[in-house]
Parts: structure tokens; C-alpha cells; sequence
């Protein structure tokens, strides 16, 4: 599955991101016609919490209205409308633009801090941005949220 995001779940979708989903996250201010035919082109499915979008998408673009209050609420909402995996892929993705990961060369690891390559683990580098990954305490606390959205109970829509 591929998702856009409009600019109201931003935050949703950097944690797809987060999760392995490839996500794009849509500017401010764009057109809902504009919003629903990139969707369709790209053949994305369109998150929004907007009701007038998700009519101006319904029948151009796969569509889920989002109606959850707040990200913990969105995130297992969206688990339970589309069967989202919240462990899919994790960290395999730049949280910023989207693109894949990759293994980062010894001279990119070298900037990690030495007590962070110490404790083990892979850096990860994105090759759109440079923005280097590596597991340390906010990667296992965002695991621990990611856990948690894959186990949680359904939310009632």
C-alpha cells in the first residue's frame, strides 16, 4: 500500500514513514482536485480528515476518511479501516522525504556519536537528503508506540 497524507495528517504520515509504508505527505494548500488526481496517478490511497476532500476524491482516487482524534487514535483507526501492518517495515525509510534507506559507508557511520555505534545496530543513510539513521533510545521508544498500534484495540468509528 501507498498513501498521501493530507497536510491535516502530516504527522500520520510521517509515522507510515516510519513503519516502511512509502508516504507522500502533501503541501499545504493544494486544490482537492489537484490532491485527489495525484492520489489516482500515482496510484496512492488518500488519508484525509477532511469530508470535503474525501468527496472531491470519492470515485477519482481510493479514499479513507480518517476519524480519529489524534495520532494514537488515526494510527489504529487506520490499522482497522485498511488492515495497516505497524511493523511492515520499520525504519527503513527517510521520516523526512520518503526515500529507502540504505547502509551507511564507514566514513558516514564514523559521525555517529562513538556511545550510539557502540551499543551495535546499523546506520542507515538516506541518499535523497543525507540525514543519517542509527537505533538508539527515540528508535526503540517510536518501536514501542509501533508495537503498540499493531496490538491495540480497534478504535469504534
Amino acid at each position: 500500500m501507498r498513501f498521501l497524507c493530507d497536510e491535516m495528517l502530516r504527522g500520520l504520515g510521517k509515522w507510515l514513514r516510519a513503519a516502511g509504508y512509502d508516504t507522500a505527505i502533501a503541501e499545504g494548500g493544494l486544490p482537492d482536485r489537484i490532491l485527489a488526481a495525484r492520489s489516482a496517478e500515482e496510484g496512492r490511497i488518500l488519508l484525509t480528515k477532511d469530508r470535503h476532500l474525501a468527496g472531491t476524491a470519492a470515485g477519482v482516487a481510493r479514499v479513507v476518511l480518517i476519524a480519529g482524534a489524534g495520532v494514537d487514535e488515526d494510527a489504529t483507526s487506520l490499522r482497522s479501516v485498511l488492515g495497516i501492518d505497524w511493523q511492515h517495515a520499520p525504519f527503513t525509510r527517510c521520516i523526512v522525504d520518503n526515500c529507502p534507506l540504505e547502509l551507511a559507508p564507514a566514513d558516514l557511520v564514523a559521525r555517529v556519536p562513538e556511545g550510539s555505534r557502540a551499543a551495535g545496530g546499523s546506520v542507515r543513510v538516506c541518499p535523497d537528503c543525507g540525514r543519517l539513521y542509527w537505533s538508539g533510545g527515540h528508535v526503540r521508544r517510536m518501536q514501542q508506540r509501533l508495537i503498540t498500534w499493531k496490538t491495540a484495540p480497534a478504535s469504534r468509528d
